[in-house]
Parts: C-alpha cells; sequence; structure tokens
C-alpha cells in the first residue's frame, strides 16, 4: 500500500451542502415564495435576510428559538376563504378567469370558448414542473400562431435565480393570448368595493406579481415570438360577495425597482463563506448559540421590517441595544449621514460637531425649534 498522499486538490464542499450545514442537518430547506422575494427585493442591503432565505432557513421557527417569536401569515379562516374564492374564479375549465382577462386585457382578440387550452402541469419536484411550465408555455405560444387559442396554465412553476440560488415561484395563473402574449393573474381574497380595493393590498400584490414577471421573462427569453405583459389581471370578491372582479394592474414600475433591488443582493455563496465553520441556524441548537450565529451576518432593520419579516423584533432589539439610528427608519438613517448613533444625533444637536457640519448644524436648529415651541406653549399669557 503507497505512503504517498492521494493526488488532487482536497475535496470542497459544494454550496449546497454548506447551505444545508447552515440549516441544520435534518432542517429540510424552506423555499423562497414570490411574498418573500419582494420583502426581500425592498431591503436588499440587509445580508442576513438574504442568507437565512437564500439557505432555506426556516426564519419562523429561528425566530422563536431567539425568543423573539413574530406572528405572520393569514388566519385559517382567511385561507379556507380564499381557497374557496380562488376555486370559484378557476371552475368550469376557467371559463370565469378567461373571460375577465380578455373583458380588461383581450385587446380586440376573440371570446375564448369551450377550447381553450388548460394544460396539465404535473411533474415530479419543483425542477420537474418549472420545466414542465416551460415546455406548456412554448405550446401555447405555438397553439396562439397557429390557430388563435387561448391557454390558461393553473398554477405554474417559474424559476429565478436570487443571488446565486434558484428560487421556485407559483404564481395562480398565467394566461397566454391569442397573440402570443402572456399575462399573470393575481387572484386575492381582500374586496373591491366600487371597483377599487384597497391601496396599500394592491401596492403589495403589484410587487408579488413583477416577481413573477421577472421570472416569466426568464423563460420567454428562449422563445423569440414570446411577449411578457407588463399589466397584471388583480381578480378580488366584488363588494362583500364571493362574485369576483377584476382590474388591470401596470407594474411595469414595481418591475424595474424590483429587478434592480434582486441585482444589487450579495450573493449567497459570498456571505456563507466569510462565516466560520460549524456555524448553524438550526433551531434546535441553544439560543445563546443562535444569537451568536446571527449575530455574525450583518443586517439593515428598518421599522418596515416588522410587517415582512419574522427575525423583525429580534433584529429591532438588537438595534435598540445598540443605540442605532436605524430602528428611526430609513429617511432618518439617511438625514443624518455620518451619525450612526442616537447618542450621537443628540450630541450634535446639543451642540457638538463642527460649525461646518451641515447635519450637525440642521440638528442644533431643529433643537432651538423645538426649545423655542416647548417653552410658548408653557408660557401662561
Amino acid at each position: 500500500m503507497s505512503s504517498y498522499p492521494p493526488s488532487g486538490p482536497p475535496p470542497t464542499t459544494t454550496l449546497r451542502q454548506r447551505l444545508a450545514d447552515l440549516r441544520g442537518p435534518a432542517v429540510p430547506p424552506r423555499p423562497l415564495d414570490a411574498r418573500a422575494l419582494a420583502a426581500l427585493a425592498a431591503n436588499p442591503g440587509c445580508g442576513r435576510r438574504a442568507l437565512l432565505d437564500g439557505a432555506g432557513v426556516d426564519k419562523t421557527a429561528l425566530a422563536a428559538a431567539l425568543g423573539s417569536p413574530a406572528a405572520f401569515g393569514q388566519s385559517q379562516f382567511a385561507i379556507v376563504r380564499g381557497n374557496s374564492f380562488e376555486a370559484r374564479v378557476k371552475g368550469d375549465g376557467g371559463a370565469e378567469l378567461l373571460r375577465l382577462v380578455h373583458q380588461h386585457l383581450g385587446a380586440g382578440a376573440e371570446p375564448p370558448g369551450p377550447d381553450a387550452r388548460v394544460p396539465d402541469l404535473m411533474a415530479a419536484g419543483p425542477e420537474g414542473r418549472a420545466a414542465r411550465t416551460a415546455l406548456a408555455l412554448r405550446e401555447a405560444t405555438a397553439a396562439a400562431a397557429a390557430s388563435g387559442a387561448w391557454t390558461l396554465l393553473d398554477h405554474p412553476m417559474l424559476a429565478l435565480e436570487v443571488a446565486g440560488s434558484p428560487a421556485y415561484l407559483e404564481p395562480d395563473a398565467v394566461v397566454v393570448h391569442p397573440d402570443g402574449r402572456w399575462t399573470v393573474v393575481e387572484i386575492k381574497s381582500f374586496p373591491m368595493i366600487d371597483g377599487a380595493a384597497d391601496a396599500a393590498k394592491v401596492g403589495a400584490a403589484a410587487r408579488q406579481a413583477a416577481v413573477y414577471v421577472l421570472a416569466l421573462e426568464k423563460t420567454a427569453g428562449k422563445l423569440a415570438s414570446a411577449v411578457v405583459g407588463h399589466t397584471v389581471l388583480l381578480v378580488c370578491p366584488k363588494d362583500f360577495s364571493n362574485l369576483p372582479a377584476a382590474a388591470p394592474v401596470d407594474i411595469r414600475r414595481e418591475r424595474a425597482v424590483t429587478r434592480r433591488q434582486l441585482e444589487r443582493l450579495t450573493r449567497v455563496e459570498e456571505l456563507a463563506a466569510a462565516l466560520p465553520e460549524g456555524l448553524s441556524f438550526d433551531p434546535a441548537r441553544p439560543a445563546e448559540e443562535l444569537t451568536e450565529a446571527v449575530a455574525a451576518v450583518s443586517a439593515a432593520y428598518a421599522p418596515e421590517c416588522l410587517a415582512a419579516c419574522e427575525l423583525a423584533f429580534h433584529c429591532r432589539e438588537r438595534a435598540r441595544a445598540a443605540d442605532a439610528v436605524t430602528a428611526l427608519g430609513r429617511s432618518v438613517r439617511g438625514e443624518l449621514g455620518a451619525l450612526t448613533t442616537v447618542e450621537e444625533a443628540l450630541a450634535a444637536a446639543a451642540g457638538s460637531g463642527g460649525p461646518d457640519d451641515p447635519t450637525a448644524a440642521a440638528l442644533r436648529h431643529a433643537a432651538r425649534l423645538r426649545a423655542e415651541a416647548l417653552e410658548a406653549a408653557a408660557c401662561p399669557c
């Protein structure tokens, strides 16, 4: 038996194995969805969220293990109601859904008839379903060019690379028009009253749909005749009934913002490579060890995170403990410039800082105005 060491470079840990080690050996990966990607794109500077989402870490379980649980998601009643409404909209082979698409985005095409195509998209695993969806889109585009056929894809699977890691996304529906155009359809359970829905909820739906459009564009890039529409159809219950109403939503602005933000995300492999070996976010580990592991990844907390991230309460507690001005909001952080702590900002308002420092001068001026206002309010005359 030879005593020489084996030739060749030492075995390296693949990214997949590295992310599995970070997640925990017995913890299955939590897939990214469009809602999570939209929230991630809204805060591209947060390496913590990028790494945890890229590794498939269950942030809900991690937050609970850290002692800062956060309740997110719809109630069971809302989920049941939403599923019932979606089944109604897609009933009878998607006839009502196709009618709404033709009514609002038909652009003079012939109305869909009983011969509209609804292909079977079943396949093994997300990769298989994504491949089957891509094939169905190709076939639907060819059928549209040949015979002007409408095609409804019910819960297709789309693939999108995010920070070097694949994400599989599942929109409610994608419709292929007779002219070959692809349209994303978002079905929501919040009501559309007198033809208008809650602006905040419509905005969230638009940002989510923008992620689907970006993923569709990746597939469309492989087909010469495919065109992805930048107007999506939002379908909601009409008034307080279970009848569907629809409205077109132009998501070009949301698409541009989301694309730019996703491109700015630090690649997951770079974040993982900077961490020490043996570090893990497995929720089964002790809270002290998890706290150290989470602290090893930089975060960019803002109050807006409270509505979008399961770790927001933990990050807020740490930001407050560090006296960081980020806890006051992104706008305040931007105005304070090089002042990174609340103590530094208060000191500047009290008179510290050079006369040529515009931030310190603005804080001193604001402090004088506040003092004058309090003095006037306290005056008994």
